[in-house]
């Protein structure tokens, strides 16, 4: 689904992803970890066109998007939700989906199904909601795009833990549906795990460590030396 070849960049001249190279299969979840700084966002972000390649090469379904625009990549099937989320908050949560709307599986009866605190709040301005659902929208907006790829930086950040199980709860279902890849960003080492096939962690911008999910998942110590990150 995705190619990424010694792929090189950052922000202006600044380079952060350093020489990276990583294999996205179709219907596959992976896990990026890491600390902060590492340069996690800065990949998705080069992914989507948002900021600067300096060299290397990104294929996406066969197709050279190197040099393609942001709104090229996303008509292609790349969906993205940004850690600042990035909601319309003088549209409504049935605006901020259908703006977003393309023919395919994911119809808003479906994400409110999805998600059914939106559902109950439909009508309502995105400003007005709580930043748990103001997340679920920014999820189902960039869904209704029906990607072939999603790009998820951070989902858990700042919520509640309360709203942080109807998140992995809904993005469970998610995963576990096989419509799409997934790129899953996520500080929570213990969700990133349970949610993805496999991981990556990310150093300098390199990455320094891979493998099976399930062979790092409940491995708190190994996982701590590895990373650096609490479990929970």
């Amino acid at each position: 689904m995705l190619e990424i070849n010694s792929l090189k960049g950052g922000w202006g001249e600044t380079t952060v992803v350093d020489d990276l190279s990583i294999s996205i299969k179709p219907k596959e979840t992976i896990a990026v970890l890491g600390r902060n700084g590492v340069g996690k966002t800065t990949l998705l972000e080069l992914i989507t066109g948002r900021c600067r390649r300096h060299s290397g090469a990104l294929i996406f379904d066969g197709a050279d998007i190197s040099n393609l625009s942001t709104q090229r990549r996303a008509q292609l099937g790349i969906g993205y939700v940004p850690q600042t989320r990035e909601v319309f908050p003088s549209l409504t949560v049935r605006e901020n989906i259908n703006v977003a709307a393309r023919p395919g599986l994911w119809n808003e009866r479906q994400l409110m199904e999805l998600f059914p605190s939106l559902g109950k709040r439909a009508t309502n301005f995105a400003g007005q909601l709580s930043g748990g659902e103001q997340q679920m929208l920014a999820i189902a907006r960039a869904l209704a795009g029906n990607p072939k790829l999603l790009l998820m930086d951070e989902p858990s950040e700042g919520l509640a833990p309360v709203v942080v199980e109807q998140l992995v709860a809904a993005m469970r279902e998610l995963t576990n549906s096989g419509s799409l890849s997934i790129i899953l960003v996520e500080q929570r080492a213990d969700i990133g795990l349970e949610l993805s096939d496999r991981y990556v962690v990310v150093e300098r911008g390199k990455i320094v460590n891979e493998g099976a999910s399930h062979d790092l998942l409940g491995d708190d110590a190994k996982i701590g030396q590895m990373i650096g990150l609490s479990v929970h």
